[in-house]
């Protein structure tokens, strides 16, 4: 029986660049001991000569073929009041109404009270920063409550956006949380953005994650990244060149976060006409 679930899930594919949110979903069934509950027909959303299926050999002999999946484990974390359902898959080729609507069927019969989605994408942000992850929630409660944005995206999406929508269409409260990747250090794995991901969907839904041992291979991947920068001055001005546009974009929001908002400037305009006498 799990305990207040929520429902993860990650998607190799478009949504994932860096490998960052596929392997925060990995991630999270893994270190969790997850067990398998339910899967999605692959034979009805993957067009196969696009994604193929993999030959592998089982015992050094027998070969068995691997097919695109899109799996669901139960993952129950002690230290927590609430368990996991992770949805760990590739994103598909078709019907993907259908698709989403097979996910939140999980999500019902298991009693999970949230859907957050995990998405990457490239940008343009220097490695030397901390990643800031973006948010957005299906309604104005949830967006308040968890401290995000409503998204304001407009353009081409991928299965997580879809999912997403389709939460609340349903009325399912959900949230979407993103992790920009440096576009010029775009191979996989990417344990920055994965544990950047992981941290703040751990204090989204109140559970405390174990994220050392990641976070030590996020210090060993920015290393390596700086060697490889520092030996190409090309790479190292348009490093800098980020970091700048990084400081200035930093300073713009904390100006802007001194600017009264409109109520605020009409409370203020109220309080001066109600302190006037009145013969003014």
């Amino acid at each position: 029986m799990l305990r207040r679930p929520v429902l993860v899930a990650g998607f190799e594919g478009w949504n994932d660049a860096g490998d960052a949110a596929s392997d925060a979903a990995t991630w999270l069934s893994q270190r969790y001991g997850g067990a398998r509950f339910a899967w999605i027909d692959p034979e009805e959303h993957f067009d196969f000569q696009t994604r193929r299926p993999e030959v592998e050999m089982a015992d050094g002999i027998t070969r068995t073929i691997k097919w695109p999946a899109n799996e669901c484990f139960a993952a129950r974390i002690e230290s927590a009041d609430r368990d996991l359902v992770v949805l760990r898959g590739v994103e598909p080729s078709y019907r993907w109404k259908s698709f989403c609507g097979a996910v939140l069927t999980v999500a019902a019969e298991t009693g999970c009270e949230m859907v957050v989605t995990l998405g990457a994408l490239l940008a343009d942000v220097p490695h030397t920063r901390p990643t800031t992850i973006t948010g957005a929630a299906t309604d104005s409660e949830l967006i308040e409550r968890l401290g995000l944005t409503r998204s304001r995206y407009e353009g081409p999406t991928g299965i997580v956006g879809v999912l997403h929508d389709t939460c609340r269409e349903r009325g399912v409260a959900s949230a979407s949380l993103w992790a920009p990747v440096p576009h010029y250090v775009a191979a996989p794995p990417n344990p920055v953005a994965t544990r950047a991901l992981l941290e703040r969907f751990g204090q989204l839904v109140g559970v405390p994650l174990e994220l050392e041992e990641l976070g030590e291979l996020a210090a060993a991947w920015r290393d390596r990244v700086d060697e490889v920068v520092a030996g190409d001055e090309e790479v190292s001005a348009y490093v800098r060149k980020l970091e700048e546009q990084a400081e200035e974009a930093e300073l713009q929001v904390v100006d802007e976060s001194q600017i009264p908002s409109g109520d605020a400037l009409a409370a203020e305009l109220e309080r001066f006409l109600r302190d006037q006498p009145d013969d003014s």
